[in-house]
């Protein structure tokens, strides 16, 4: 199957970390690797507080996350590149044409559901995005 799965947003502080830790957890003991990355990451940045908050409550741990940069190393190292919206996708394919064909929306399997940013929102939209990683997580695991 995929040895590496590379899990994309736009500041790599939020979104991409935390799906990049949900993952990591449904995929041990398959020799996988999942790592994050941002389009116009906050370099070196922890995750967002209230990101690790959340995926605190459900068990999951964010507090060793930096925020990294994309680059064409990263899409030529990993096998699966997951975005967050279709923006993304088309940014990135713009950016990096050789990471069509491996590209997805991580929502895929929830309908081509995009995952909205919950930067500086609540509680709730934060929840809310947790929710989603969650299911999407959950649905890509069955493929990888």
């Amino acid at each position: 199957m995929f040895d590496s799965v590379l899990v994309v947003c736009a500041g790599n502080i939020c979104r991409s970390p935390t799906a990049e830790y949900v993952l990591k957890s449904k995929l041990e003991g398959k020799n996988i690797e999942v790592s994050s990355a941002g389009l116009t990451a906050l370099e070196g940045k922890p995750a967002d507080a209230m990101a690790i908050n959340i995926a605190h409550e459900h068990g999951v741990d964010l507090s060793s996350h930096q925020g990294c940069q994309l680059n064409s190393a990263l899409v030529a190292q990993h096998a699966v590149i997951l975005v967050m919206e279709q923006r993304h996708f088309n940014d990135l394919c713009a950016r990096y044409p050789q990471a069509r064909g491996k590209t997805f929306l991580l929502g895929k399997w929830l309908g081509d559901k995009e995952i909205p940013d919950p930067y500086k929102q609540s509680k709730e939209a934060f929840e809310h995005v947790y929710q989603l990683i969650d299911s999407a997580t959950s649905a890509w695991a069955k493929y990888l």
